[in-house]
């Protein structure tokens, strides 16, 4: 009897789990088919040529991956490419420098103390604000991955600090007493169990970091990249283009943003934290 009832249960959470996918997956469909229309109805009342229409974007983007556009002769994989490859460069410094001084900071109250005043004062303040300082320190190859470092630095270092204090002391106790030493109980136990928090904070400032990559190209960036062609093509009036390269921002964003998701998901479930 009890064989059977776990065998319904399961088929019912199996069943259960399948209508919420297909749930989800209709409500994004309507909610994509609804915004293009709205999208539409905008372009056509406004009158304007800064307001293409969907199908004029749809074809200025299928050009620019075909045949790329006529000022810089660049694909847009070329420009997605210096993007990404200046956000990957900023995300691995950002995970190099943050995790390492949270997993710290979070074990040691004293040094919290201490630090904690400089990162209240340097965290509100917009990454982009440090635009021009990077850009004429390190230069515009340089500048943007520093922009982006910042973006996500803090949301990395705060949720690393949290997943540290989150840690049950009774597990740490528990080592301890099995004779783990302070080394030992900050490898074994608090950076293992900070994981989750550590993608949650990637999580998060991985869009952090999209917006902050295309804000600096828009500043100034040399050798391309998305945001510099949404400014170029701006200063040209080439308004679809302008929009496809919003499309493929917003494209770019959701993928890795989706990724450091699902890799959260998996984490969280793995460790019995869900």
């Amino acid at each position: 009897m009890e064989t059977t009832d776990i065998k319904a249960k399961l088929t019912y959470d199996k069943n259960n789990k399948r209508h919420r996918r297909i749930r989800s997956t209709i409500i994004f469909i309507l909610s994509l088919v609804i915004f293009v229309l709205i999208w539409w109805d905008i372009s056509l009342l406004a009158h304007t040529a800064a307001v293409p229409s969907p199908q004029r974007t749809f074809e200025a983007l299928v050009d620019l991956f075909t045949q790329g556009d006529l000022v810089t002769g660049y694909t847009m994989w070329h420009h997605m490419s210096i993007s990404l490859v200046r956000f990957l460069e900023g995300l691995a410094l950002a995970l190099i420098v943050a995790v390492p001084v949270g997993l710290l900071l979070g074990y040691s109250k004293t040094l919290r103390e201490f630090v904690n005043p400089m990162v209240e004062i340097l965290r509100p303040i917009a990454p982009i604000a440090w635009a021009p300082i990077f850009l004429f320190v390190v230069g515009y190859t340089w500048g943007p991955v520093l922009v982006v470092f910042v973006g996500i630095f803090f949301p990395l270092l705060t949720n690393t600090i949290f997943g540290v204090q989150k840690i049950d002391n009774n597990l740490i106790d528990a080592s301890r007493t099995l004779g783990a030493s302070k080394y030992q109980v900050f490898y074994k136990v608090m950076a293992p169990c900070a994981v989750p928090y550590v993608m949650n904070g990637l999580r998060i400032g991985s869009g952090i970091g999209w917006m902050c990559i295309v804000a600096s190209e828009l500043y100034a960036a040399s050798g391309g990249g998305i945001g510099y062609f949404v400014g170029l093509q701006a200063s040209l009036f080439q308004w679809p283009n302008v929009y496809a390269g919003i499309i493929v921002i917003a494209a770019l964003g959701i993928i890795t943003t989706s990724l450091f998701d699902f890799v959260y998901k998996i984490i969280v479930k793995g460790m019995g934290m869900e």
